[in-house]
């Protein structure tokens, strides 16, 4: 069974920081294509930042050189270091990953749904 849990959401001013984590378990974290997606209530899902399987990256235009996706495979764990946030990054984040599979077809969708609850990200202007 996965499970999924997210963390590291708050209330930041902005051009402040925030580290979000999201521990997985319940699928080969090593063979997994997996990212970070955002959502605000009324809104399509958002794609922020992706990591391949082989270590690839990608983000976002909005984000690029502000967020930062990392892992910890012993840890099962993947982080979105969060700098120089801006009030339009205030919405819930959500990670998610293919299960281990390694497929391309993770990287076409918006997986907002995918698993945990979110964690809510606030960034006051």
């Amino acid at each position: 069974e996965v499970q999924v849990v997210e963390s590291g959401g708050g209330l930041v001013q902005a051009g402040g920081s925030l580290r979000l984590s999201c521990i997985m378990s319940g699928f080969d974290f090593n063979t997994a294509n997996m990212g970070w997606y955002r959502q605000v209530p009324g809104n399509e899902c958002e794609v922020v930042s992706t990591i391949a399987k082989d270590g690839s990256t990608y983000y976002a235009d909005f984000v690029k050189g502000r967020f930062t996706l990392s892992q910890d495979k012993a840890k099962n764990t993947l982080y979105l270091q969060m700098d120089s946030l801006k009030a339009e990054d205030t919405a819930v984040y959500h990670c998610a990953a293919d299960g281990g599979s390694g497929g391309s077809w993770f990287f076409a969708g918006r997986w907002c749904d995918w698993g945990g609850q979110g964690t809510q990200v606030n960034v006051t202007s």
